[in-house]
């Protein structure tokens, strides 16, 4: 009689599985990440895939969704950490001009979920629940009419900062901040 193979305990493995497909998919895009590419990197077997989520379009939603969490709560934390409006304005120059899509993957992330947002309107809640917590850590600051049009600046600027050529004049962030504050009444 053959011996049954024990089950391995991995409580940890649908984790693994969404961090592999986010490291993935900040690899090679959400066209290169085939369920045998994140099982691969994630090392599980490939039916944990099938096991732990519906089908890859649940698996990229939870990834998407965590991925969108995180850097939200550091846009947050960045907000909240601010005492006053100048404080925060000096944040937000920091967050186009350091810490928001430095990292490569992140960038792509971003973009991929930008690409399913257009045309998913799934992934488009999920994008817009990711602006109006940004919006929202803003208008700690800001009145809601500026923290849309602050929020507006920070993404395109970041992507231009990340994806132009030629390097950005760190001065023409402060000028762009500042001439969206100018005026702007307080919350």
């Amino acid at each position: 009689m053959a011996e049954r193979r024990a089950r391995r305990h991995d409580p940890q493995r649908r984790d693994r599985i969404v961090e592999a497909c986010l490291r993935v998919i900040g690899e090679v895009g959400v066209a290169g990440a085939s369920t045998r590419r994140i099982a691969a990197a994630a090392d599980v077997p490939l039916g944990s895939i099938t096991y732990h989520f519906d089908d890859v379009d649940a698996l990229l939603r939870e990834a998407f969704e965590r991925f969108a969490r995180r850097v939200s709560d550091r846009f947050e934390h960045a907000m909240a950490a601010a005492p006053d409006r100048a404080a925060a304005r000096d944040a937000v120059i920091a967050l186009i001009s350091v810490d928001v899509l430095t990292d490569p993957h992140e960038l792509v992330l971003t973009h991929e979920l930008y690409t399913l947002a257009a045309r998913d309107p799934g992934f488009r809640r999920l994008t817009h629940d990711w602006m109006s917590r940004s919006r929202r850590a803003l208008e700690r600051h800001v009145d809601p009419q500026t923290a849309r049009l602050l929020d507006a600046l920070i993404e395109g600027m970041t992507i231009h900062r990340a994806l132009d050529t030629e390097p950005p004049d760190p001065s023409d962030v402060a000028v762009a901040v500042d001439r969206v504050l100018a005026g702007a009444p307080s919350p």
